[in-house]
C-alpha cells in the first residue's frame, strides 16, 4: 500500500499567493505542516496578467512553504478563481433498455448525455457535479441501480470558465517547472473545508470574500445548486474610499483594516478616523460616519448581486443553515450583520473544518480554499485506496 502523500495545494489570488502543505495520516486525517505566503504579482480580479511576475510569486510562495514543511515540492493542486466562472444545471435523459431495470450502463449514459454541454468556443468545463437522478418524470434518487422505470434523468451541475484565464494560471505554475496535478475551482475549494454535512443536508451558502473577487457556492436539497462568482472584491472598496476621499489607495487600505465595517452604527455619527501622511500627502482625517457608508454601499451592492445570482439559478431564497462567509473579507467588522440582513438567513464565518496543525490555517477563514484542496485531494486518495469510484467529487479538467 503507498505510503500517505504529502499534498500541496496553491491558489493566487488578487492580494497575495498562498501555498498550504498538508499530510495525510494512515487514519485518513489532515495534518496541516507548512504554509507560505507571498504578496501577489501580475495577478488582478483573480487572473493572471503578467505570467513572468506571477510565476516569481508563486516560486517564492512554494519556496516558504518547502522551508516550513521540510519537504520538497514538484507538484500542487491549484484552485481557479475570477469573476468568469458561472455553473448551468444540464439535464440528461435516456430510455432504460434491459426489462426495465436501471444498469451501471444507464446511469453512465444519462451521465454523458448531462455532460454534453455546448459551450462558447472561449469557454471551458472545469468541473461536472451530479445533483441527482429522477426516474420516470417523477421520484428522484440518489442512486437508481437496480430499480425499473422507463426512463432515466440526471441533473449535472456544469461551472465552467474562460479558457484563457484558466489556462494562464495554469502557465504560471508550470513555467517554474512545478506539476499541476488538478485543478478546483475555488469556491468549491472554500465550501468543502467550512461545511459540514447537516449544514449541507439543510441547505447553505458559501461566500468567500476575496480581495479581487467573490465567490459563492449554494447547496440546497444536499447538493450544489448554484455556484459562480463576481469581478468585485475587497480592492474595490479599498479604491471606492480612495476615490471618495482623496487619499492614497495604500491609506485607503489600512484605513479600511482598522477603521473600516459594514454597517452604518449610530455611535459613528460623531467619530472622526485619522488618516496618516504619506508620499506626497500630507495626511487629514474623515469622518466615520462617512467611511462605513462607502464601504457598506459596496458590500451591500456586492451581496445583493449574488442573491439575484442565485434568484436566476432558482435556488430557494431561505436555506436552513443560512451563510457562511469566508475569505479575507470575513474578517471586516459587522459583515455577518450585513450579510445576515440581505439574505434574510443567520450568517457565521467558517473556518477549516477537520484539519489540524498550524493554528494559523485551522482558524482564518482567509485559508479555506486551500484547506478545502487538501481535503478534496485526501478524499480522492482514499477512495483510491478503498477502489471506489470518483463520482461523489467534483473533478477538474486537467483529469477528464
Amino acid at each position: 500500500m503507498p505510503a500517505p502523500p504529502v499534498i500541496v495545494a496553491l491558489e493566487l489570488g488578487t492580494s497575495r499567493v498562498l501555498a498550504l502543505v498538508g499530510e495525510i495520516r494512515e487514519d485518513g486525517h489532515v495534518m496541516i505542516i507548512g504554509i507560505g505566503e507571498q504578496p501577489s504579482q501580475g495577478i488582478s480580479k483573480g487572473q493572471v496578467v503578467d505570467i513572468e511576475a506571477a510565476s516569481e510569486a508563486v516560486r517564492a510562495a512554494l519556496s516558504a512553504a518547502e522551508e516550513a514543511a521540510e519537504v520538497t515540492i514538484r507538484h500542487v493542486i491549484l484552485a481557479i478563481s475570477g469573476g468568469h466562472v458561472r455553473s448551468q444545471v444540464n439535464r440528461g435523459v435516456v430510455p432504460v433498455l434491459d426489462r426495465g431495470e436501471i444498469s451501471r450502463v444507464d446511469m453512465d449514459k444519462a451521465m454523458n448525455v448531462a455532460k454534453a454541454v455546448n459551450m462558447p468556443t472561449d469557454r471551458e468545463v472545469l468541473h461536472t457535479i451530479c445533483q441527482h437522478y429522477c426516474i420516470d418524470d417523477h421520484q428522484r434518487v440518489i442512486s437508481p441501480e437496480g430499480m425499473e422505470g422507463a426512463k432515466l434523468e440526471l441533473d449535472m451541475l456544469v461551472v465552467h470558465g474562460l479558457r484563457a484565464p484558466m489556462r494562464n494560471t495554469i502557465k504560471a505554475v508550470e513555467d517554474i517547472m512545478i506539476e499541476v496535478r488538478d485543478v478546483v475551482y475555488a469556491g468549491l475549494g472554500s465550501a468543502l473545508s467550512v461545511l459540514s454535512p447537516e449544514q449541507k443536508k439543510g441547505g447553505v451558502l458559501v461566500i468567500d470574500l476575496g480581495a479581487g473577487t467573490t465567490e459563492y457556492v449554494a447547496y440546497a436539497g444536499g447538493v450544489i445548486a448554484a455556484t459562480g462568482a463576481i469581478g468585485v472584491g475587497g480592492d474595490h472598496v479599498t479604491n471606492d474610499i480612495a476615490l471618495a476621499f482623496g487619499i492614497p489607495e495604500r491609506q485607503a487600505e489600512r484605513c479600511k483594516r482598522e477603521h473600516g465595517g459594514a454597517m452604518v452604527t449610530d455611535d459613528s455619527l460623531d467619530g472622526n478616523v485619522p488618516i496618516a501622511p504619506g508620499v506626497g500627502f500630507g495626511g487629514r482625517s474623515i469622518a466615520q460616519h462617512s467611511l462605513l457608508t462607502v464601504i457598506h454601499a459596496r458590500m451591500d451592492e456586492t451581496l445583493r448581486m449574488i442573491r439575484r445570482r442565485l434568484k436566476e439559478d432558482g435556488v430557494p431564497s431561505h436555506l436552513a443553515a443560512g451563510v457562511v462567509l469566508v475569505g479575507g473579507g470575513a474578517h471586516m467588522a459587522q459583515i455577518t450583520e450585513l450579510a445576515s440582513e440581505v439574505f434574510g438567513m443567520p450568517c457565521e464565518v467558517g473556518k477549516p473544518r477537520d484539519v489540524s496543525g498550524l493554528a494559523t490555517a485551522t482558524e482564518g477563514p482567509e485559508y479555506a480554499t486551500c484547506s478545502g484542496l487538501i481535503q478534496y485531494a485526501s478524499k480522492q486518495w482514499q477512495n483510491q485506496r478503498r477502489s471506489k469510484p470518483l463520482g461523489g467529487l467534483f473533478r477538474g479538467f486537467l483529469k477528464r
